[in-house]
C-alpha cells in the first residue's frame, strides 16, 4: 500500500474501516475552500453542490441525510477534510470515497451515546479484516465519520434472506406456459433503501426485483363491470438487452375509500422484546400505530397484544372512537426480554377469533424484527400456524422493523401464507405512506389466491424470462388448483409484472432441449405474442373467476407509455444490485435516464427518491 499520510479517521456504521489510496485522502486534507461559504438552515445537499463546484470533487448525500437543514460558517482556506469533519461532529454523519469515481457519499453516522469511549485516532483497517462482503472496496473506498459509533458487541448482524437465484430463460417450444402468484409485498424496496442510507449496497438475496418494482404506483385503469380487478398490458424494447423485448403486465385492484370498507377487527401485535431496544426499532413502530390508529373509524376495534419473555394482552377491543386510550397503550410499551414469537401470535389469533366480525375485516397486524427465539420459532413452524389461522377467516399483515437482526424469510413467509403484505419501515415517512397512504390496500382484501398464467406463441416467442417472482412460482397445473393458495390483492393496490423475451427467428440461444421422439406439436396460426390469464376469488368465495386477454405481437409506433419505461428502469436497477448473469448492457446511468424520462408528477417525490438511490448506488459498489 502506499504510504500513507496520518489522517484522523473514525469508525462509521457497522465499526467498518476501508483505507483508500493516498491521493484521493491527500486530495481532501489539502484542497482548500477558496471562498467563505456561509450556510444558514440549508439543505444539506445543497451545502454539498456547493462544496462540489468549489473543489472538483463529487459529494453526494444519500437521501435520509440530502434534505437536512445545516448551520454552518466555513471560513476561506478550511480543507474539505476540515468542512467534513466538522459536518460529521456537528451533524452526526459519516463519509466515504470512491477513490475510482472522484467521490464522497456522505451517510448517517452510527448510534452515538457521549458515554461511550471514542475510537482511536489515525486508525486503518484493510478490507480483508472486515466483515463479509466488504474486501471488494480494498484500497478503493476510506469511510470517515464524526461522532464515534458505540464499541463493537462482536459479529451482532444475524439478518437473514432467503437465498434465491434467477429465473432462467425457457424454450416455449418445450415450456410455453408460466404460472406465478402475485406479490403486492414492498419490504424489499424499503429495506435496499436502508442498505443504500447506511453507506452500503444490499446483498443481493435482499433483493426481490418484483417488490422494487411494485413499490412505485402506476397509472393501469380502473376496473370495470364490477370486477374487483382489470389486467393491463404492454410490449416495447428491452432497453438493457437490444434484439430483446420486454412484456409489461400490470393488475389494478379497485379503489375503494376508506369510509366505505367493513368494519376492521384489527389486533396489533407488537414485539417488545430487547431487540426492539433501538431507536429505529420500538419507537419508530409506535409512531406508524398511532398513524394508524387516528384513521381508525367509531366502528372499527383495536386490541394490542404484546410479546416478549411472554405474550399479553395490553388493551382489549377498543372503539376507534377511543384513540386517546389506545395511544397510551401504545405509548407505554416498553421493551425487554427475549421473544417468543409464537406464543403471541397464537394470543392474537385467539383474541381475533372471540371477537370476529363476519361482516368486517378481521386481520391481525404483526410488527416485529422478526427475531423469534422462544417457543415456536422455525419457519416451518410459524409458517403451518399460520395456514391453519387463515381458515378461520382471520388474516395476517407484518411489518417489519430495524437493522442488524432482520429475520426477512421468515416475516415475508408468514405474510405471504397469512393473506396479507409485509412491509419493511425504515423511517418515519415510509410509516406514513404504508399505514395512512395505503390503510385500505393494507387492511381490506378484495381478491384473494389471484394466480396469472400466461402462455407464450412459438411462432412469435423463442425464449422467455420472468423478471423476479421466483419464490412464488407455481406449476401449471396449480392455476385451477383453487385449494391452491396465492397472493391477495388489497384496494388500490397494483401489481406489475416483466417478462424478458427473445424473438422467434432470433440466432440467440438461451440453453437448448433435445428434441421430443415420441410427441409432435405443431403451432396453432395466430398473430398474438402469448394469453394471458388471471384467475382469483372473491374474498369470501371459496372457488375461483377466470380472466383472459391476448396480446398481439406488433411492437406499436411511439415511446412507450410512462409506466412501462419506470417499471423497465427499476427492473434493470434490480439486474445491477443483484449483479444478475442476464443484465446485458445494464448500467447505473442507462436506469438514471430512463427513469428521468418517465418520473411522471411525482407528487410524494418517491421516484425522485429513487434516482437518487440510483445516482449514489454506483459509488459504493467501488466500481
Amino acid at each position: 500500500m502506499k504510504r500513507l499520510s496520518v489522517i484522523v479517521l473514525i469508525l462509521c456504521f457497522l465499526s467498518t474501516a476501508v483505507a483508500a489510496p493516498a491521493i484521493m485522502a491527500e486530495q481532501v486534507k489539502q484542497t482548500e475552500i477558496k471562498v467563505a461559504v456561509s450556510a444558514n438552515n440549508l439543505p444539506l445537499q445543497d451545502l454539498l453542490n456547493v462544496l462540489s463546484e468549489r473543489t472538483g470533487i463529487r459529494i453526494l448525500a444519500v437521501p435520509d441525510v440530502a434534505g437536512k437543514k445545516v448551520d454552518l460558517q466555513i471560513k476561506a482556506g478550511d480543507t474539505l477534510e476540515q468542512v467534513l469533519t466538522l459536518l460529521s461532529r456537528t451533524y452526526q454523519l459519516s463519509y466515504r470515497m470512491n477513490e475510482q469515481e472522484k467521490a464522497i457519499v456522505v451517510f448517517p453516522g452510527s448510534y452515538y451515546n457521549e458515554s461511550y469511549p471514542a475510537a482511536a485516532p489515525a486508525l486503518f483497517l484493510k478490507a480483508d479484516a472486515l466483515g463479509q462482503g466488504n474486501a471488494k472496496m480494498n484500497n478503493r473506498m476510506m469511510v470517515a465519520g464524526m461522532p464515534a459509533p458505540y464499541p463493537s458487541r462482536g459479529n451482532w448482524n444475524t439478518e437473514e434472506y432467503k437465498h434465491k437465484q434467477d429465473n432462467q430463460y425457457q424454450e416455449v417450444a418445450h415450456t410455453p406456459v408460466s404460472t406465478f402468484s402475485i406479490d403486492v409485498d414492498t419490504a424489499s424496496y424499503s429495506n435496499v433503501r436502508r442498505f443504500i442510507n447506511s453507506g452500503q449496497l444490499p446483498p443481493a438475496d435482499a433483493v426481490r426485483t418484483e417488490e422494487l418494482i411494485n413499490y412505485f404506483t402506476y397509472d393501469y385503469p380502473q376496473p370495470k363491470d364490477n370486477q374487483p380487478i382489470a389486467v393491463t398490458t404492454e410490449l416495447g424494447e428491452c432497453p438493457w438487452q437490444p434484439g430483446h423485448q420486454l412484456v409489461l403486465l400490470g393488475i389494478q385492484g379497485k379503489n375503494i375509500p376508506m369510509e366505505a370498507l367493513p368494519p376492521g377487527n384489527l389486533v396489533f401485535l407488537i414485539d417488545v422484546s430487547g431487540s426492539m431496544n433501538e431507536p429505529n426499532k420500538l419507537p419508530l413502530l409506535k409512531t406508524a400505530f398511532k398513524m394508524m390508529v387516528k384513521q381508525m373509524r367509531d366502528i372499527d376495534t383495536v386490541s394490542i397484544v404484546v410479546y416478549a419473555g411472554q405474550a399479553g394482552v395490553v388493551l382489549e377491543p377498543t372503539s376507534g372512537a377511543d384513540k386517546e386510550k389506545i395511544i397510551q397503550a401504545i405509548d407505554d410499551l416498553r421493551a425487554g426480554g427475549s421473544t417468543a414469537g409464537g406464543e403471541g401470535i397464537q394470543l392474537a389469533y385467539r383474541l381475533a377469533k372471540e371477537h370476529f366480525r363476519r361482516d368486517g375485516n378481521n386481520r391481525v397486524i404483526l410488527a416485529t424484527d422478526g427475531d423469534f427465539n422462544v417457543g415456536v420459532s422455525s419457519e416451518g413452524e410459524m409458517v403451518r400456524m399460520i395456514e391453519e389461522k387463515r381458515q378461520d377467516g382471520i388474516f395476517l399483515s407484518v411489518l417489519g422493523f430495524g437493522t442488524g437482526n432482520i429475520k426477512d424469510n421468515k416475516m415475508e413467509a408468514l405474510a405471504d401464507k397469512g393473506n396479507g403484505i409485509y412491509a419493511y419501515i425504515d423511517n418515519a415517512q415510509e410509516a406514513k405512506r404504508v399505514v395512512v397512504g395505503q390503510l385500505a390496500g393494507t387492511l381490506y382484501t378484495i381478491a384473494k389466491d389471484v394466480k396469472v398464467q400466461v402462455e407464450f406463441n412459438p411462432a412469435k416467442v423463442k425464449y422467455y424470462r420472468l423478471l423476479g417472482y421466483e419464490n412464488r412460482l407455481l406449476d401449471k397445473q396449480d392455476f385451477n388448483d383453487d385449494q391452491k393458495d396465492a397472493g391477495d390483492m388489497g384496494a388500490g393496490h397494483s401489481v406489475t409484472a416483466l417478462y424478458e423475451v427473445i424473438p422467434a427467428g432470433s440466432a440467440e440461444v438461451a440453453g437448448t432441449v433435445d428434441s421430443l421422439i415420441y410427441q409432435r406439436s405443431e403451432p396453432v396460426s395466430s398473430s398474438d405474442l402469448m394469453q394471458v390469464k388471471v384467475r382469483y376469488k372473491q374474498p369470501a368465495d371459496q372457488s375461483s373467476q377466470l380472466m383472459t386477454r391476448r396480446v398481439e405481437a406488433a411492437v406499436h409506433a411511439g415511446e412507450r407509455s410512462e409506466q412501462f419505461r419506470f417499471a423497465a428502469a427499476v427492473a434493470e436497477y434490480g439486474l445491477l444490485l443483484t449483479k444478475s448473469e442476464f443484465k446485458g448492457q445494464a448500467s447505473y446511468r442507462q436506469v438514471q435516464d430512463l427513469a428521468a424520462g418517465a418520473k411522471g408528477a411525482d407528487p410524494e417525490g418517491y421516484r425522485s427518491e429513487f434516482m437518487r438511490l440510483v445516482e449514489i448506488s454506483p459509488l459504493l459498489d467501488g466500481k
